[in-house]
């Protein structure tokens, strides 16, 4: 569920008009709402309450500073996947002791900094990268945290892009080869064994991927815990959300229909796993962004012309594929309304954006109202991937970003000058 809908004929994000922002803010705008990240957050949090757990929110799908703050007065810990991230998770107000440490490529500097702020654990990738760990922990006279993650070798039937644990992407440790590694590791005197982790793919909307890799992984966990002492087991993030009827699907009702009972969500995901899972005596660890954050917020763009060929209808729209690359990244789908609710004929139309590029599309031959040069869009689901995954092509400035919360909206991030892209630059010294 969310808290977009329309009022009277008007796009609303909980209690405030999208239009009323619009005519603040401007466009492209993105939107969030806070009760949503709230709602979403509790929604996982409490059907894993029968565990001991901790829910870190996966930063890559949402960094704002206000996002991050609204899930860190509700207990969040913080997933994070740079130093960048970490400094951005505790400005924020999130707690370093409840941050962990992702990524294939951990530098010596970010190392030393997430040791020096005592995070809750290093997620390590591979064994040059515990050797270093363990070396810059020796180093610093500290002993790092670490959880090593496992690669179980199961396909999470997702996109290609964003699968995560079979043996031809880039993450983790091989199932068979991690006995032996925390072996080596346990022999690493700047290092403390605390957990096992995994990650197996994003926008999984099926509990069948997310079982199979709990059943593999468990038997293994409970190994290491009773060898090594290890205190808790990730289970990683990737709990999908709806992109279809996403406007649909923010209404209580719409979930009580038959057509829903296969769809995924919080309570039938801990059914499954929590049973697994409690046996274990382990702290349990889930990293979701996407479920938390994606249906939270909306890209809200201007049609600046419209462009009939004959052949193809064309909404020219001021957001581009540098303030949402998903469409053009992963192909992916985004329900597109209007923010005036209307009863103009459905035309299948391509909305596109001013950059020159092909792929600057958000949707091809969609039948969406027609529309007139003025009239504004909302792309929806645009909470996760969206801003964080923005940037400045063809030297268009970053958007603004609003969040909500009842009846009140406050700017979160100010609207990119264009001078301010080039801010850095400097001509050589030989250019006069």
């Amino acid at each position: 569920m969310h808290d977009f809908r329309y009022v009277k004929g008007r796009l609303h994000c909980e209690g405030v008009s999208i239009d009323s922002l619009i005519k603040k803010h401007g466009t492209p705008l993105y939107v969030y709402s806070s009760s949503t990240l709230t709602d979403h957050f509790q929604k996982l949090d409490t059907a894993l309450a029968p565990l001991d757990h901790l829910v870190c929110f996966a930063m890559k799908s949402n960094s704002n500073q206000a996002v991050l703050r609204t899930l860190a007065d509700l207990g969040s810990g913080f997933d994070t996947v740079s130093g960048g991230e970490i400094q951005r998770a505790i400005a924020a107000g999130g707690d370093p002791k409840k941050c962990v440490f992702a990524g294939v490529g951990k530098t010596e500097t970010e190392i030393a900094y997430a040791l020096r702020k005592r995070i809750y654990c290093f997620h390590v990738e591979s064994e040059p990268e515990l050797e270093r760990i363990n070396r810059i922990a020796g180093q610093l006279k500290k002993k790092a945290p670490v959880a090593i993650r496992v690669n179980p070798n199961v396909d999470a039937k997702t996109h290609k892009k964003i699968t995560t644990g079979t043996y031809d992407n880039k993450f983790g440790i091989a199932f068979e080869k991690i006995p032996g590694v925390y072996a080596r590791a346990a022999k690493l005197k700047n290092i403390h064994l605390r957990g096992l982790q995994m990650h197996i793919g994003s926008q999984l909307t099926q509990v069948a991927p997310f079982d199979a890799a709990v059943r593999k992984v468990a038997p293994l966990a409970v190994k290491l815990k009773d060898q090594h002492g290890i205190e808790f087991l990730s289970i990683g993030g990737g709990l999908g959300i709806m992109y279809e009827d996403a406007l649909a699907s923010g209404d209580a009702k719409w979930w009580n229909r038959k057509a829903a009972k296969d769809i995924l969500t919080p309570a039938k995901y801990a059914a499954t796993l929590v049973p697994r899972l409690k046996p274990l005596g382990l702290k349990i660890l889930i990293e979701p962004g996407r479920f938390i954050s994606g249906n939270a917020g909306i890209l809200v763009t201007r049609v600046e012309h419209v462009k009939n060929t004959g052949k193809k209808y064309f909404a020219i729209v001021d957001a581009a594929m540098n303030d949402l690359i998903r469409p053009a990244f992963y192909e992916s789908y985004h329900e597109i309304i209007p923010v005036k609710k209307t009863k103009a004929r459905a035309v299948k139309t391509d909305v596109v954006g001013p950059i020159c590029e092909t792929g600057d599309t958000f949707c091809k031959d969609r039948p969406i109202p027609r529309v007139a040069e003025g009239d504004h869009l909302a792309l929806l689901s645009a909470g996760a991937y969206g801003f964080v995954m923005a940037g400045t092509y063809n030297t268009r400035p970053m958007p603004a970003e609003v969040l909500v919360e009842g009846r009140q909206a406050a700017l979160v991030r100010k609207r990119q000058k264009v001078k301010d892209i080039w801010e850095g630059e400097a001509t050589a010294p030989w250019q006069k």
